[in-house]
C-alpha cells in the first residue's frame, strides 16, 4: 500500500514548539505542553485543546548493531523530561540507489510509537485504539498523518497509539535453520516488534488515560495482516481484547523451507555464507537495504517465500486462517471486511479503459483459460451496466481481498461463534481513474473520522454522514466488543449458513451474502 502525506492545509505551523505541525480543527486553541511518566522516564508532549499528543516515545531499544535481528529489547532508560513533540524514525525500507528516504527520516532506532488521548493519570480508563500501519510487511509507518488519532479522541474519549516497527529484510529474514540458535527467531522480529508495543501499553497506557484491558488492535492492508497474524501469536495473548481487519487479505504465511531459500539469496547477495551469518550485524545498513531490494527485483517471490512473517512452529505455530483460524486468541471478538473495488486503487494506467478483449484477457490471467466466461458471465449479469474495466476491477478485487476476508470470517466465526464481524464498503470516491470507486485504503478516513480533508472523501457531505456511523462504530466495538451502538442497523454476527455482511454505504444495511453468486464462483477458484 502507498500513501502521500495529507495536504498542508489540513495542518497548521504552530510559531513556538520548533514550528510543529498540529491539526487545523485545533488551530484556535493556544497549545501548551504536558508531561506523563513511563517505566523508562518521563516524556513531554504537547496539549492543544483537549488532545494530548505524544510522538515518537520508545517502546524498544535501537535495533541495529549487536541487536539486529534478534527480538525487541527494552530501551534504555533516560533522567528529565524526553521531548515527545516529532514522529519518530520510520523502519529501514527505501533503496539506497534512490538517493531519498521513502517514509521521512529512517533508522534502525525505530522502536517509537505516538498517543493521542484526553486524559493523563486521571483514572478514566478509556479504551485503547491499536493501529497497524500499511504498506505489507515492507515498508511505511505508523506516523502517517492519515493516522492522526485527534478527530477519534474527540468523538469518542478513546486512547489512540500508532507504531513503528520493523519491516521487509529488517524485521522478517529467516535466518533460524542456518545453524546459529541466537537467529532462530530473525524471521518474525519484525511482529516480535509489535508485540513488544503491546506489552508497553499494557503497563504505561493508564498514566496516558488508557485502560489496558480493553485494547482493539486494528490495521488496514498490511496492518490488517499483522492483525490476523497477532490472532495467532501466544506472546500476545491476553494483550488484547478486540481485533479489526480491514483489507488484510493473510490466511498463510511463509514457511520455514521457502523463507530459508529467501534468506540464502540475501546471504548470496553481501557475500556472505550460512557459516558467516553473524557478520550481517556488522555489515553498514546501506548494504544491507540494497541487497533487500536487489533481491525483491529479481522476481515476484523470490526463493519460492517473501519478506514477511513465518510460520516457524514456536513464535508463530499456526497460519493465521489455514487450513482453520488459529486457535490462539480464541476469546477475542473480530470485524473483518473490504471494499468493492480494492484494485482501483493499484490499477496501472491501462486498466482504466479496457475494451471487452482486453478486460477478458486479464480475467484470465487471474482465474483461468476454462473459467473466464463464466467469472465473466457472473460478473456482468451481478453489476449491469458496470463497463469493461469495472468488471475486471470487481474480478480482481474478490480475487485478491474480498474473498479472503469472507473466508477469514468463516473460519474465525468457526471458533468463536458470535464473536465475529463481516462488512463490505461500496461507497464509491468522485474520484476518478486511479482511485475511482470504492478503492483500497477508502475504510481508513471512515474509520478515523478525518473524510472532510481526505483526498478520496473531502467535499462530500454522505462522507461526513457515513464516518458518523463507521466512527462511531469501531470505538463502540473497542470499548465493548460489540458493534452496535445504535447508529447503523443491527449487526448480527456472521456464520457460514446466514452470512450476515455489514454493507456499509450512503444507505448502510445488513446483508446476508450481498455478493452470492461473486462468492460461489470464486472462492473455489482461488482455492481458500
Amino acid at each position: 500500500m502507498t500513501e502521500n502525506l495529507l495536504p498542508r492545509r489540513e495542518f497548521v505551523r504552530l510559531a513556538g514548539l520548533g514550528g510543529l505541525l498540529i491539526p487545523s480543527q485545533l488551530a484556535q486553541a493556544q497549545p501548551s505542553t504536558v508531561d506523563a511518566r513511563t517505566q523508562f522516564g518521563s516524556v513531554r508532549g504537547l496539549r492543544v485543546g483537549p488532545v494530548n499528543t505524544f510522538k515518537g516515545v520508545p517502546y524498544g531499544a535501537d535495533t541495529g548493531g549487536e541487536n539486529r535481528f534478534m527480538p525487541p529489547q527494552e530501551p534504555a532508560s533516560w533522567l528529565g523530561f524526553r521531548e515527545a513533540f516529532q514522529y519518530g524514525p520510520a523502519a529501514p525500507q527505501s533503496d539506497p540507489a534512490s538517493g531519498q528516504q521513502r517514509d521521512g527520516r529512517e533508522s534502525e532506532d525505530c522502536l517509537v510509537l505516538n498517543i493521542w488521548t484526553r486524559g493523563i493519570a486521571d483514572g478514566a480508563k478509556r479504551p485503547v485504539m491499536f493501529w497497524c500501519h500499511g504498506g505489507g510487511f515492507r515498508s511505511l509507518s505508523g506516523s502517517s498523518p492519515r493516522y492522526d488519532g485527534t478527530n477519534l479522541v474527540l468523538r469518542g474519549d478513546v486512547v489512540v497509539v500508532t507504531i513503528n516497527h520493523r519491516l521487509n529484510l529488517m524485521g522478517f529474514t529467516h535466518f533460524g535453520d542456518m545453524g546459529h540458535p541466537a537467529f532462530v527467531d530473525s524471521g518474525t522480529v519484525g511482529m516480535q516488534d509489535v508485540v513488544q508495543a503491546l506489552r508497553w501499553v499494557q503497563r504505561n497506557i493508564e498514566e496516558f488515560g488508557g485502560d489496558p484491558d480493553r485494547v482493539m488492535v486494528f490495521g488496514e492492508s498490511g496492518g490488517g495482516r499483522k492483525v490476523a497474524t497477532l490472532l495467532g501469536m501466544p506472546t500476545a495473548k491476553g494483550l488484547f481484547h478486540a481485533a479489526m481487519i480491514e483489507s488484510g487479505a493473510t490466511l498463510r504465511l511463509p514457511e520455514r523451507d521457502p523463507a530459508t531459500e529467501l534468506a540464502a539469496l540475501v546471504l548470496d547477495e553481501l557475500g556472505l555464507s550460512q557459516a558467516t551469518l553473524p557478520r550481517i550485524q556488522q555489515i553498514p545498513l546501506d548494504r544491507l537495504m540494497a541487497a533487500y531490494h536487489a533481491v525483491s527485483a529479481r522476481e515476484r517471490e523470490p526463493g519460492g517465500g517473501t519478506f514477511a512473517p513465518t510460520m516457524d512452529g514456536n513464535v508463530l505455530p499456526h497460519h493465521p486462517f489455514w487450513p482453520v483460524a488459529s486457535p490462539v486468541n480464541p476469546e477475542v471478538p473480530v470485524i473483518v471486511g473490504a471494499n468493492r473495488t480494492e484494485m482501483t486503487f493499484r490499477g496501472d494506467q491501462a486498466a482504466f479503459s479496457l475494451d471487452d478483449s482486453e478486460m477478458r484477457a486479464r480475467v484470465r490471467a487471474l482465474v483461468g483459460a476454462d473459467h473466464t466466461t463464466e467469472v465473466v458471465d457472473v460478473y456482468r449479469q451481478e453489476n449491469p451496466g458496470a463497463s469493461p474495466s469495472e468488471i475486471y476491477f470487481l474480478v480482481f478485487s474478490d480475487y485478491r481481498y474480498v474473498m479472503a476476508s469472507v473466508t477469514i470470517a468463516e473460519r474465525r466465526a468457526t471458533l468463536n461463534p458470535g464473536g465475529t464481524y463481516l462488512y463490505y464498503l461500496t461507497w464509491e470516491t468522485n474520484q476518478t481513474g486511479r482511485g475511482m470507486l470504492s478503492p483500497h485504503t477508502l475504510d481508513i478516513p471512515f474509520i478515523f473520522d478525518n473524510v472532510r480533508t481526505h483526498p478520496l472523501t473531502q467535499g462530500r457531505d454522505s462522507a461526513i454522514s457515513l464516518a458518523d456511523k463507521i466512527s462511531d462504530t469501531v470505538i463502540g466495538f473497542a470499548r465493548t466488543g460489540n458493534p452496535n451502538v445504535g447508529k447503523l442497523p443491527e449487526w448480527k454476527p456472521y456464520d457460514a449458513v446466514n452470512r450476515a455482511t455489514m454493507v456499509w454505504n450512503d444507505y448502510s444495511e445488513v446483508v446476508n451474502d450481498p455478493i452470492a453468486k461473486q462468492r460461489r464462483i470464486m472462492q473455489p477458484i482461488v482455492n481458500l
